[in-house]
């Protein structure tokens, strides 16, 4: 049966999902995503496209896109074209990498425009990615909250709502937002994100780097963890505390402002702004 066309979008808007063959992994590490992110940008001035708002997940990728020169089909075949080459290369495999086509959906109107710009935006935190906006690289995120990068072209969004601070209080707003999306989350990457929390709030790496630390350095560190949503039995994991040990330390708030800045130097990787 021939594939049925899709059908165009009055507003020129699309909200597009590509996900992986079967729901594998299309990111392995931030060198796969950085080469998509530079792939996106290089078809972006190839093409014309305006990217409104995009987010990289484990197994699947969200973009609000407005084709200019070329149709969606031809810039996907050729950004995945580019992608699938680079991953099978780089881990010596052959064959498909995407689920058949991109999925696409047709943004009609100016109020499903804010909620899929809503959607992709919080998609890293609703996944259990990020404990608050912004703390997860790879989402247009920080393009609209502190005008930062390139990529995204937030303009169109910013006339719309009036001003930065309106688009970011409805991006905050509570909602049931229910969108086109993939419904799984690969648990690797969100124990990645848990160790590059642990990492950029106690400078320590390991669970002996952290027993290092003094009883007061420890004790506050237990706590900010404990702020960014992990679990009693998380930071018992990555900080080798025992779990009843770390219950307590949590149940003695210190206010943040008393948490003590860490006591050995280490190098942070400068953050990429898209």
């Amino acid at each position: 049966m021939p594939r049925q066309a899709r059908s165009i979008s009055s507003s020129g808007i699309y909200h597009v999902m590509l996900r992986g063959i079967n729901r594998q992994r299309i990111f392995e590490d931030d060198q796969d995503r950085y080469t998509y992110i530079h792939l996106l940008q290089k078809n972006k001035n190839k093409s014309r496209f305006r990217l409104h708002a995009f987010c990289l997940m484990s197994n699947h990728v969200h973009l609000l896109i407005e084709p200019a020169e070329e149709p969606l089909g031809l810039i996907f075949k050729r950004l995945g074209s580019g992608y699938v080459r680079w991953f099978n290369e780089r881990y010596d495999r052959v064959g498909s990498l995407f689920q058949d086509r991109f999925r696409s959906e047709n943004v009609e109107t100016e109020a499903y425009y804010r909620t899929v710009l809503r959607y992709i935006l919080l998609n890293p935190m609703k996944a259990g990615l990020e404990s608050r906006p912004g703390t997860y690289r790879w989402s247009s995120y920080l393009a609209y909250a502190k005008g930062q990068g390139t990529l995204t072209d937030t303009q169109y969004a910013l006339d719309l709502f009036g001003s930065r601070q309106n688009l970011i209080d409805f991006i905050h707003e509570e909602n049931d937002d229910i969108v086109m999306d993939e419904d799984q989350l690969d648990p690797r990457l969100r124990e990645a994100y848990e160790k590059d929390l642990m990492l950029r709030i106690t400078g320590c790496s390991s669970v002996s780097e952290f027993q290092k630390l003094d009883d007061a350095h420890r004790k506050a560190y237990i706590q900010e963890l404990s702020r960014e949503h992990l679990s009693t039995g998380k930071i018992s994991l990555l900080t080798g505390v025992p779990k009843p040990t770390v219950y307590r330390i949590i149940k003695a708030i210190v206010p943040p402002e008393e948490i003590p800045e860490p006591p050995i130097s280490f190098h942070e990787s400068e953050t990429e702004i898209w």
